[in-house]
C-alpha cells in the first residue's frame, strides 16, 4: 500500500520556461503539503535531472523555446526502460492534450491553473507512480492493484460531479463579484474619449479597469489582471480596487499608492497570488505620469507621426516581492494621440486552429485605425477580434481601454 506520507514526500520536477509559473506551481504545491519540489525553467535539463533524481512525477509545460514538452517526452523515454512516462503536461492549448497522451503523458492539467484540479490529478498520479515502482520490485500481484487502480480513476471522476456544481456555483458568484468592480457607465473627462471592454472567461478570472476624477482637476485610470480564477481572484481584485480609490482620492502620489498596495498585498493574500496593473494619471492638458508593473506593455499611437510608442513595464508584480518599490515616468498626451491598455488575454487570444491573435496582429490594427479616432480604432479591434476567435472558449479575460485626446 502506498500511504499518504510516501505521496507528500515523492520527489516532484516543475517544467516550465516561464519564472512566474514555476513559482506559483511550486506555490501551489507545497501547500497542498508536498515536501521534496524542485524546478528547472531550461528544458535541456530535464532528462539528466530525471536521471539522477528519478522523479515520481515531471509537471511538463508544453510550450518552451529552444526544446518543447513533446521533444522532453522523447528523452525522457529513452531513460524509462519500461515506457512508463511519470508526466504530467500543463498546456493553454486543448488541441495538445490528446497527442501528449499519445505521446506518453499520463494526465493533464490546462491553463490557468485550477488548485483543486492541479491537487487531485497531482495526487491520483503520483499514487499510481508509487505503485507503479512497487510493483516493479515485488512482484505481479501488485501490478494488477495498479490497473485496477487506473481504472478507478474513471469512478473517481464520476464521483466529483457534485463537486463539480458546487464549483459552478462559486464561479457565477465570482463573476457577479467581478462584474461589480467595473464602472456602472464610461466617465467623460475633459478634452479626452474612452472606450473600455472586459470580457471575462467562463473561469472567471481577476481583471478590471477603473478611472477616477480627482480633486486636483486630473483624472486616473488603471487596468489589472489579478493571478488566478474564481473567487479567490475576485475577491483580490475587490481589495485592490478599493485600496487604490481610496489612497488616491486621498491625494497620494501614484508611486506611493502602488507601494502601499503592494505591502498589503504581500501581507494580506495568498502565497501565490499576485496582481500586474497599468496605471496612468492625465490632466486636461494631456500631462500626466504612468506606472506599469508587471503588466503587457500599453501602446502610445502619436497622431503626428503615426508611430507606436511602447510604454513598457519596468516594476515587478504587486504582491511578489515586499521590498519593491514604484516610481512613475512622465505621459504626454497630444490631440489626436490615443492611449492603448490591455491585458495579455487579448494578445493571447486563440482561433480554432491554436493560433494566438499576437501583438503584431494588434499594432497593424493601431496603425490602420487610430488616424480615424478611437471609436473607429476600438469598433474595428473588437470586430477583429471576433472574427478571429469564432467563439472559441477562451483562457483568460480580454480587456481594453483606448483614451484618445481630440483636443
Amino acid at each position: 500500500m502506498v500511504s499518504a506520507s510516501d505521496i507528500l514526500n515523492a520527489k516532484i520536477l516543475v517544467v516550465d520556461d516561464q519564472e512566474v509559473n514555476v513559482r506559483l506551481l511550486e506555490g501551489m504545491l507545497r501547500i497542498a503539503g508536498y515536501t521534496s519540489v524542485e524546478a528547472t525553467t531550461d528544458p535541456n535539463q530535464v532528462c539528466e535531472l530525471h536521471r539522477q533524481n528519478r522523479y515520481c512525477l515531471i509537471l511538463l509545460d508544453l510550450q518552451m523555446p529552444g526544446m518543447d514538452g513533446f521533444q522532453v517526452m522523447e528523452g525522457l523515454k529513452e531513460i524509462e526502460g519500461d515506457g512508463y512516462l511519470p508526466v504530467l503536461v500543463i498546456t493553454a492549448q486543448p488541441g495538445h492534450k490528446l497527442r501528449a497522451l499519445e505521446a506518453g503523458a499520463k494526465d493533464f492539467v490546462g491553463k490557468p491553473f485550477d488548485m483543486a484540479e492541479l491537487r487531485a490529478r497531482v495526487h491520483n498520479i503520483l499514487e499510481v507512480r508509487l505503485l507503479h515502482v512497487a510493483s516493479q520490485n515485488h512482484s505481479r500481484a501488485l501490478e494488477e492493484t495498479v490497473r485496477e487502480l487506473e481504472a478507478s480513476r474513471e469512478v473517481i471522476r464520476l464521483q466529483s460531479l457534485e463537486e463539480q456544481k458546487r464549483h459552478e456555483q462559486e464561479l457565477a458568484l465570482a463573476q457577479q463579484t467581478q462584474e461589480s468592480l467595473l464602472p456602472r457607465s464610461l466617465p467623460q473627462f475633459e478634452n479626452f474619449h474612452i472606450h473600455a471592454l472586459s470580457n471575462p472567461t467562463r473561469y472567471v478570472g481577476g481583471d478590471f479597469y477603473d478611472f477616477q476624477q480627482l480633486s486636483s482637476g486630473e483624472w486616473t485610470g488603471v487596468l489589472a489582471d489579478v493571478s488566478g480564477k474564481g473567487m479567490s481572484a475576485a475577491l483580490l481584485s475587490s481589495m485592490v480596487l478599493g485600496a487604490l480609490s481610496m489612497k488616491l482620492r486621498s491625494g497620494t502620489e501614484p508611486q506611493e499608492v502602488l507601494n502601499r498596495i503592494n505591502q498589503l498585498i504581500c501581507e494580506k493574500s495568498l502565497p501565490f497570488q499576485f496582481v500586474t496593473l497599468f496605471l496612468f494619471l492625465l490632466g486636461p492638458n494631456g500631462a500626466g505620469q504612468f506606472i506599469g508593473a508587471g503588466h503587457t506593455p500599453a501602446c502610445l499611437f502619436r497622431s503626428v507621426t503615426g508611430k507606436i510608442e511602447e510604454l513598457a513595464s519596468e516594476h515587478y508584480f504587486l504582491g511578489m516581492f515586499d521590498f519593491a518599490s514604484y516610481e512613475s515616468r512622465p505621459l504626454q498626451l497630444c490631440k489626436g494621440d490615443i492611449l492603448v491598455v490591455y491585458s495579455d488575454g487579448l494578445t493571447e487570444a486563440e482561433n480554432q486552429q491554436g493560433e494566438m491573435f499576437g501583438e503584431e496582429r494588434l499594432l497593424t490594427i493601431i496603425r490602420q485605425e487610430a488616424p480615424l479616432g478611437s471609436q473607429a480604432l476600438n469598433g474595428q479591434l473588437l470586430k477583429t477580434i471576433d472574427e478571429f476567435t469564432q467563439g472559441m472558449p477562451q483562457t483568460d479575460d480580454i480587456t481594453l481601454v483606448v483614451i484618445e485626446k481630440y483636443q
